[in-house]
């Protein structure tokens, strides 16, 4: 089945937009991280509070240098003179004498506090980093895996429908997105927001007239934000749609390489990387233009803002209403004011990324698997292995035409089952039903009796062996690969299940033997190879029930005649659905089905069936005859 083109599906297909709640959702992840979130943004305080006194340090510092420079030039004059100009000054020759003497250890001191501020904010600042960095690191960290185990929960028909490089860019680049935020975005927003706050009550007790004038600046300045903010999230969820398109193009050709140098299409395949690439950059662009304009706007309104306090602060002085000191520190408790409006852009930015992201992090963890467990599902009990069939019809997601049409039959325990019938007509449907891989549209799959769909899934898959026809094995040792499903096993039982599958003897001949590394996907081994420690792994649980797809399609006539003796033997005792194209597999079987077009169209023994299905007859005159005669050849 192809999967869709868009990954954003709601239950009926629909694309759905990214929730405006996923961000507020990540943040709430910090209470998972409490005490680093605690330590992080109690630092800023300090840090911060820290910050905010140097202004008025400074402003002590100047006022001390005026009032000794002040009281230099009236104690330099005539002694007549001095008390003249002390009195219009408005002091007296005592003051000035004691300005002169202590201007200095007063600039000394103030000097020597600014210092201990900058240090003492240096060092909680670093507490302050560090700890955020940690804390977004540990956010991150439970979001992937979050993710990682929610993908392995979700259904077969999730994954039909959406790209393996899709679901990786979320587990990578959007989490990362997100969680740069939560370490640098979401600390400036508070830092700028406690800045802005405290600063602005400073000044209202310092000169609330003059501070009146800078508090229209502040509306404006938000609401440019609020646009951007709005314009530029859609635009970072198309970005990170685009980076998926790229990631899905890469694991695609990396997957397929051989196939790709086989048909000679590096050429193609490089076009289409471009094409994805060159899509993403141009989003990338427009993203740019976004934020071009509005850095430059946002400096354009804090200049403003500051040329409006230049000319009302100016008024003040010329009219004697704000002295020099008081005027420098004003400025400089405005630069508060409008640094964090300039911050402001930079956290806008990583905002809208972090949000586009978080609303397709959440799509996942907030994702519906169409196969669970029922709410008053109970453990299987170990099974004889009776499956019987009730009608049962299937479709797909999203699909209104049936895969399967009322298929019935019974399985009784220790029988072979064999599915014939050509590509398309349903085989793998009916081995993907009874492990629940999916769930039947109508009618109903049991097992000695019971609905699959009333049982816990992990008590169902755990008593079924499995060897899928396309065979997949992990990076890791050949040992661990067959012990994938039994972790515990020892090597003894590891070797017999090698054994039995006929893959002793190969696996022997590597120089590592049992510790020989398979490489990724299994590419350091042959497909017969792969497709015997496939069957050595589905053998090693000791199965009830045994489903094998096509399990000897990969192998030659010599090693699928004695993988056919060994499952021969190991197949007794168990219920075994068996899907195969070859003879051999059919022969001995209890009972074939033959399909057609998702239709059971006959049953029976091979003897039955070639008196009674022309279906099952033409397949085997045309298909299975001259397997016949090479088995038999083999076996002489």
């Amino acid at each position: 089945m192809q999967a869709q083109p868009s990954f954003a599906q709601g239950r009926r297909g629909r694309p759905k937009a990214p929730t405006n709640g996923g961000l507020l959702r990540a943040i709430g992840y910090l209470g998972k991280q409490r005490r680093s979130t605690m330590i992080a943004y109690g630092a800023l305080v300090i840090a911060t509070l820290a910050q905010l006194a140097v202004p008025q340090l400074v402003q002590n510092i100047i006022d001390a240098v005026t009032r000794g420079a002040t009281a230099n030039t009236i104690l330099k004059l005539p002694q007549v003179g001095q008390s003249l100009a002390a009195a219009a000054a408005g002091t007296t020759l005592d003051q000035l004498r004691a300005d002169q003497a202590n201007a200095e250890g007063i600039m000394i001191t103030a000097a020597l506090i600014i210092i201990a501020f900058a240090v003492m904010r240096g060092l909680f600042s670093f507490v302050q980093a560090y700890m955020a960095e940690k804390t977004s690191q540990g956010i991150a960290f439970d979001l992937r895996n979050e993710i990682y185990a929610k993908i392995q929960r979700l259904s077969f028909s999730y994954h039909d429908r959406n790209q393996t490089g899709q679901l990786m860019t979320r587990a990578t680049d959007d989490v990362e997105k997100l969680r740069l935020f939560i370490a640098q975005g979401l600390v400036l927003a508070a830092q700028a927001f406690l800045l802005l706050g405290v600063t602005l009550i400073i000044l209202a007790f310092t000169n609330w007239r003059l501070t009146l004038t800078v508090l229209p600046i502040l509306p404006i300045a938000l609401i440019l934000f609020m646009i951007f903010g709005a314009v530029s999230q859609p635009l970072f969820v198309q970005v990170q749609i685009r980076i998926s398109k790229v990631n899905t193009i890469l694991q695609e050709n990396l997957a397929g390489i051989k196939v790709v140098k086989a048909f000679v299409r590096e050429r193609q395949e490089q076009a289409r990387f471009s094409a994805a690439a060159l899509d993403q950059m141009a989003w990338q662009l427009k993203v740019g233009r976004v934020l071009s304009f509005l850095f430059p706007l946002v400096f354009l309104v804090a200049q403003m803002g500051q040329a409006v306090v230049l000319y009302f602060g100016g008024s003040q002085i010329i009219g004697g209403t704000l002295n020099l000191g008081e005027y420098q520190s004003f400025s400089l408790y405005l630069i508060y004011v409008f640094f964090p409006i300039g911050q402001l852009g930079f956290i806008i930015s990583l905002m809208a990324q972090a949000s586009a992201s978080a609303g397709r992090i959440f799509e996942i963890l907030d994702a519906k698997s169409d196969v669970t467990d029922a709410p008053n599902a109970q453990p299987l009990g170990e099974i004889k292995g009776q499956v019987d069939f009730k009608n049962v019809t299937f479709r797909y997601f999203g699909s209104s035409a049936p895969v399967l049409s009322e298929v019935s039959f019974t399985a009784q325990p220790g029988q072979t089952i064999a599915l014939l019938g050509a590509t398309g007509s349903g085989k793998t449907t009916i081995i993907n039903l009874i492990p629940r891989f999916y769930d039947v549209s109508e009618g109903a799959v049991l097992i000695d009796g019971t609905d699959v769909r009333k049982v816990t899934l992990e008590s169902l898959r755990s008593q079924i062996g499995i060897v899928l026809q396309e065979t997949n094995l992990f990076s890791g040792s050949i040992r661990e690969n067959i012990a994938f499903g039994k972790p515990e096993a020892t090597l003894e039982e590891v070797i017999a299940a090698a054994k039995a599958a006929s893959a002793h003897e190969f696996i022997m001949s590597f120089p590592q033997g049992y510790d020989t590394p398979v490489g990724e996907r299994g590419a350091t081994l042959s497909g017969g190879q792969k497709q015997r420690i496939a069957i050595a792994r589905a053998l090693l649980l000791n199965p009830r029930l045994l489903i094998l797809d096509d399990s000897t399609s990969s192998v030659d006539l010599v090693t699928e005649y004695h993988i056919q003796k060994a499952l021969d033997h190991l197949m007794e005792g168990r219920t075994s659905f068996v899907i195969a194209q070859r003879i051999s597999t059919v022969l001995n079987a209890d009972q074939i089905l033959v399909l057609d077009k998702g239709r059971l169209v006959a049953s029976g023994t091979h003897e039955e069936l070639l008196e009674t299905s022309e279906i099952y007859a033409e397949i085997y005159s045309s298909q299975l005859v001259g397997d016949a005669e090479l088995d038999e050849s083999v076996a002489a």
